[in-house]
């Protein structure tokens, strides 16, 4: 007579099962948070149960002194993404984390950690990659008629010239550079020039 292993009190319970999980962190320390859980992950048995730390952020264009700069910044504030099996010593060593406050939570006197559905990890993950592909398609075309760039590539390698077009669409610009006195018009990508 076989016997129903799920009826059996004495069966081994089910495995954790691996979903992500928010941690509430103190703003302004996620990236301290993430360092630390990284660490933990490499260097001790952690890394058994704890699969990904994440802090899902955006590349965002700044104009400081004239200059374009990238800066990232983070989409959730205050907030880790982990991807986990969450079990006791797991839920304690995470909880225990420097600068984390607490896992997110259903609600309830004994709420327990809530794992994000598929649809809102798909949604945050492709969110984040959504955003900074425009905007890496941004930094590439955002060379403007008017502005002096120093040619990096090419035969013309070291010269400065002055854009007067530009083909957003093809990626490339043209150049007016000095050779011998003369203004001569090159036609380059936009990986062949550089702002000074």
């Amino acid at each position: 007579m076989s016997e129903n292993v799920e009826s059996n009190p004495f069966s081994r319970p089910k495995a954790p099962k691996r979903a992500w999980y928010v941690l509430r962190a103190i703003s302004g320390k996620e990236a301290k948070v993430k360092e630390l859980l990284d660490g933990a992950i490499k260097n001790t048995d952690l890394g058994n149960h704890v699969f990904q730390v994440l802090i899902p952020t955006e590349k965002v264009l700044a104009v400081k002194n004239g200059k374009k700069t990238i800066k990232e910044r983070n989409l959730y504030s205050g907030y880790v993404f982990v991807e986990a099996e969450l079990i006791g010593e797991v839920v304690h060593e995470l909880t225990n984390t420097t600068n984390v406050i607490d896992f997110l939570k259903g609600r309830g006197k004994d709420a327990k950690p809530e794992p994000l559905r598929e649809s809102e990890v798909m949604r945050m993950l492709g969110t984040a990659d959504e955003i900074n592909e425009k905007l890496d398609e941004d930094i590439v075309n955002d060379y403007m008629v008017g502005e002096t760039v120093k040619v990096n590539a090419g035969a013309f390698s070291g010269f400065n010239g002055k854009i007067t077009e530009v083909f957003p669409d093809k990626k490339k610009l043209k150049v007016m550079v000095r050779i011998f006195g003369r203004e001569t018009p090159l036609e380059l990508e936009n990986s062949q020039v550089e702002r000074e």
